[in-house]
């Protein structure tokens, strides 16, 4: 009977150790439209699968945010029709042509950042007036909010209905996460946004550092300071986005130390890097014989994201004369008016599986405009790339990943046919570009924990604990 009883006592703690909650969590929602919400949703899918309940919250007109079976959708009405919220994202193509001096370029940049901080405030106003909708979140017993806090509206929402909250973001584009965290950042060695500074500096750029830190705070009061306004109006109380952001109980950061420099952090910010790379899937019949037909030189993948799959014809009748100069086949997702120049070693798509291409043994390069989800795919397959920064976060990403010598930087602007072709050559030719990205790879991957599990772990310790603050 002792060794019956034993046994079933290991049998107890086997089944303890593998159970499934008979009930899930429930989470709220309220992200970003864009490449934002592309990576929140990597996450929702991976909390749904593991039995929790998820209400998204987004605006009737938007990009990319769907209805789907992986969550309930609630969705609210703004000012904007589904052609102006297009517009308002295609203009982001600007960022790279504009001309003049460096102030005079900081200053167009702030007015298109103004238009955006415009654009984000109005739909979170069409949010906060839904008094109707409001009143069903606050019926629906939520556990916590998971937000991007790059627009302050999830975290004005989560101090409306007193729930905890749970950030998912590359970065802020003026400091203010940091801050909010009370997170330090040595001027010294940590470099700001818009300098194009590394960890390590020379004097001059430590000035240029300080300079980049007062161009940091005329952005926030540019982009967050209508926010202080609208929070405090709809909370009914002085409150500012800063404060708000404070609350927040877990910090997911979309980067590693593979790939970002050294830099302090604090212990409710949790590194996720890379939770998007996935393992290769079959590619479509038709692609898989297009990369196998490239034979022993491969093929090239090119993609500008999510966001901006066009360039003005000009620019895209340049790349398409460089990309029939090399001997590698060529996919480019692109939807605008088909260049001129298009060679048949080059084929358009308006959507490619990316990573599974990226994966592919006859990849040989990687064209990318630099956003966080294209460069950890490229890290994950250990494909080397050709980086022409946009807009954004992007200059700052592309840097890093020049600086571990993984890939060449262009300027779209400037860049000739000729450029392209040479910088193609080169880390398709030169094999310390491939070894380089193929040491990040395997650093990446060397983790007691993948990142996504990770991120589903401290999400889920937030709805269960009610928040961490004992970490902040």
């Amino acid at each position: 009977m002792a060794i019956s009883i034993r046994h079933l006592a290991s049998v107890a703690v086997c089944l303890q150790c593998l159970r499934v909650p008979a009930q899930g969590g429930r989470l709220l929602v309220v992200p970003v439209d864009g490449s934002h919400w592309l990576s929140m949703r990597i996450l929702v899918q991976e909390l749904h699968a593991r039995g929790h309940h998820i209400v998204v919250v987004f605006p009737e007109n938007n990009l990319v945010i769907h209805r789907a079976p992986e969550y309930s959708s609630k969705t609210f009405r703004t000012a904007y029709s589904k052609q102006h919220v297009r517009d308002i994202y295609r203009s982001l193509i600007r960022f790279p042509f504009i001309n003049g001096t460096f102030f005079e370029r900081f200053s167009e940049n702030l007015r298109l950042i103004q238009k955006f901080s415009d654009f984000f405030l109005i739909t979170c106003e069409g949010l906060l007036r839904d008094s109707e909708l409001l009143r069903e979140l606050a019926e629906g017993e939520f556990d916590a909010l998971f937000t991007d806090p790059f627009s302050p509206c999830g975290s004005i929402v989560a101090a409306h209905l007193s729930l905890p909250s749970v950030f998912l973001l590359r970065g802020v584009p003026c400091g203010l996460d940091y801050e909010a965290a009370q997170c330090p950042r040595p001027l010294s060695y940590v470099p700001r946004h818009f300098t194009g500074n590394a960890d390590r500096m020379s004097f001059s750029q430590r000035v240029h550092n300080v300079l980049g830190l007062v161009m940091e705070s005329v952005v926030c009061h540019v982009t967050y300071s209508p926010f202080d306004e609208l929070a405090a109006r709809f909370l009914q109380k002085e409150v500012t986005v800063k404060e708000l952001l404070s609350r927040g109980a877990i910090w997911l950061l979309r980067f590693d130390f593979v790939f970002e420099y050294p830099r302090p952090l604090m212990p409710n910010m949790i590194l996720v890097g890379g939770m998007n790379c996935k393992d290769r899937k079959p590619l479509p019949e038709e692609l898989e014989e297009f990369m196998n037909s490239s034979g022993e030189y491969g093929a090239v993948i090119f993609s500008l994201g999510s966001m901006v799959s066009d360039v003005p014809i000009e620019t895209a009748d340049q790349i398409a004369e460089a990309l029939g100069q090399i001997p590698q086949k060529v996919l480019w997702r692109h939807t605008g008016v088909k260049p001129s120049t298009l060679a048949p070693n080059t084929k358009l798509m308006k959507w490619m599986p990316q990573n599974d291409l990226l994966r592919h043994p006859k990849t040989r390069a990687f064209i990318s405009h630099g956003g966080m989800h294209g460069i950890y795919e490229a890290i994950c397959a250990g494909v080397p790339m050709v980086l022409v920064p946009l807009f954004a976060d992007q200059l700052e990403n592309v840097l890093r990943i020049k600086n571990q010598n993984a890939g060449i930087l262009i300027d779209l602007k400037n860049m000739s046919s000729r450029d392209l072709v040479e910088a193609l050559n080169t880390v398709i030719n030169d094999t310390r570009y491939k070894e380089n990205m193929m040491r990040l790879s395997s650093l990446h991957k060397d983790q007691p924990v993948k990142p996504l599990d990770l991120s589903v772990h401290w999400v889920e310790f937030v709805m269960k604990h009610k928040g961490a603050e004992h970490l902040r």
